[in-house]
């Protein structure tokens, strides 16, 4: 081999070395991307749990009576979550739920929406058993505020609009005034069509649950939930979250879960709540007046305070 091809054949090897190195990589990306695709084509194909009854029918426009017929729960192999629970909430009514960790407050809104069927019992929403109901009729009567809000990676518009995706832009932005939720929005670049980042993470907790708020607003359902809706805000966002809660109530009937007792003061009812069952029910002075578990996780929460709250 002369010095000349010796030298053609490594300037050669080295122009290669390039191309075949980028090849190898996009070749474990494809690898990788299809292992992906695969495991969610597997989710896409799983099976409904909560399927529609052939004789199940549409819900008509309701007035929003809530009620729990000796309601049993008890998730797969362990032992019942709610036992023979009984209550009525009436349309325009707000009723918030309490008690210790696991005393099956959350077990109560997945029943209500309907992500479980009760083990014994009925859950019906004006008179209507859950199961004679088609499941998308359902969730057009409900709207749910949580604690952690779901935001996608797309526009604030589009997130304000995904429970009523035709709503049209005079609709969605008056919904956002009544959110309290307008005047940031504008104050951002692009205002409505400013793109969020993954879960709304450049937003901070407090203008997430604005958006939220806007959401149910937009929406209009007869049903309210709120899952700790305020329980991660400091001071200064609670006030503008409550504000907006308090319009978003007005008229709906609205089930209740709270861990800051501002907030469950509010409520025209309370069910206090241990390991299942119902155990106190009324306001709150006469909650505080009996002394019992309701007084005792009150004088707790005054003790050991409030969880650190996040920013505005």
């Amino acid at each position: 081999l002369s010095p000349g091809e010796l030298f053609a054949f490594v300037l050669f090897a080295g122009i290669l070395i390039g191309p075949f190195g980028s090849a190898a990589r996009m070749f474990s990306q494809v690898k990788e991307v299809q292992g992906a695709t695969t495991r969610i084509f597997e989710i896409l194909d799983t099976p409904l749990e909560i399927q529609d009854s052939p004789m199940a029918k549409a819900l008509t426009p309701i007035h929003g009576h809530v009620q729990f017929d000796q309601v049993q729960f008890g998730y797969e192999g362990r032992p019942l979550v709610l036992d023979k629970v009984s209550f009525s909430i009436q349309a325009g009514e707000c009723v918030a739920l309490v008690g210790p960790t696991g005393a099956g407050k959350t077990t109560i809104v997945n029943l209500l929406h309907r992500f479980y069927d009760p083990t014994a019992g009925r859950v019906l929403i004006d008179g209507h058993d859950l199961r004679s109901i088609q499941v998308e009729s359902l969730y057009q009567q409900l709207a749910l505020v949580p604690q952690e809000t779901l935001l996608f990676g797309g526009t604030i518009a589009d997130n304000i609009r995904y429970g009523r995706a035709e709503a049209p832009e005079s609709n969605m932005i008056e919904a956002s005034r009544r959110a309290n939720a307008h005047e940031f929005i504008q104050a951002l670049p692009d205002g409505y069509d400013t793109i969020l980042g993954e879960k709304g993470i450049n937003l901070s907790g407090g203008q997430r649950q604005r958006i939220a708020i806007a959401r149910a607003l937009l929406k209009d359902p007869r049903i309210l939930i709120l899952d700790e809706a305020t329980s991660a805000l400091d001071s200064q966002s609670e006030s503008l979250v409550q504000s907006a809660l308090t319009e978003l109530m007005k008229g709906r009937t609205t089930l209740m879960i709270a861990h800051r007792f501002s907030s469950i003061q509010r409520a025209d009812r309370i069910l206090v709540l241990h390991k299942g069952t119902i155990v106190e029910e009324g306001q709150h002075e006469k909650l505080l007046a009996k002394r019992g578990l309701y007084h005792h996780l009150y004088t707790l929460r005054e003790v050991e305070g409030i969880a650190e709250p996040v920013e505005a």
